[in-house]
């Protein structure tokens, strides 16, 4: 686990109406982000949008690029991820977790100014007084991201909990 006590602090682009109305992350029902969680390993079995408290016993954090909810993510402007970038950098200083998994690519893009970024591992590190986070893009889990199936997002989502070191949780059962 890294300094901070996080693994991974997975950020989502904004906050969905939904996400608004109840506090929970990922609420929307047809929001991918929780079956793809456990098809990946990363959770031992599919946890409800009220329970992502629990994402902190496997050493995951939930948060956004942007604080303001909307409808659609396309509803933000450019400054609003610029701006969301800059205290998301500041966030991740502070708790250091071992990387930072960006869900959606052109969120990643705007929010840190790398048009070329690809979904995967960046380059670009986040340097901290408590050591250096990682970054890795991974696909947007809204269901309005068609050409990535569950299956194939979690494939991804598994190789971040691979590089990450954390064991599928989907079969491990502690000693």
């Amino acid at each position: 686990m890294a300094a901070g006590g996080l693994s991974v602090l997975l950020c989502g682009i904004n906050p969905g109406l939904m996400t608004a109305a109840t506090g929970h992350h990922f609420a929307r029902p047809g929001n991918r982000l929780w079956p793809v969680l456990h098809l990946s390993g990363l959770t031992p079995r599919r946890l409800a949008p009220a329970e992502q408290e629990e994402l902190l016993s496997y050493g995951l954090g939930i948060t956004n690029v942007v604080a303001r909810p909307t409808a659609r993510a396309d509803e933000l402007s450019a400054e609003e991820y610029r701006e969301g970038g800059r205290i998301l950098i500041e966030k991740v200083r502070r708790l250091a977790p071992g990387w930072l998994a960006v869900v959606g690519v052109t969120a990643y893009r705007t929010a840190f100014g790398d048009k070329r970024a690809a979904i995967g591992p960046q380059e670009r590190t986040i340097d901290g007084p408590l050591g250096t986070t990682r970054i890795w893009v991974l696909p947007n889990p809204s269901g309005l991201n068609a050409h990535w199936t569950a299956e194939t997002m979690a494939e991804e989502f598994a190789r971040l909990r691979e590089a990450a070191g954390l064991p599928d949780r989907r079969t491990h059962r502690p000693a």
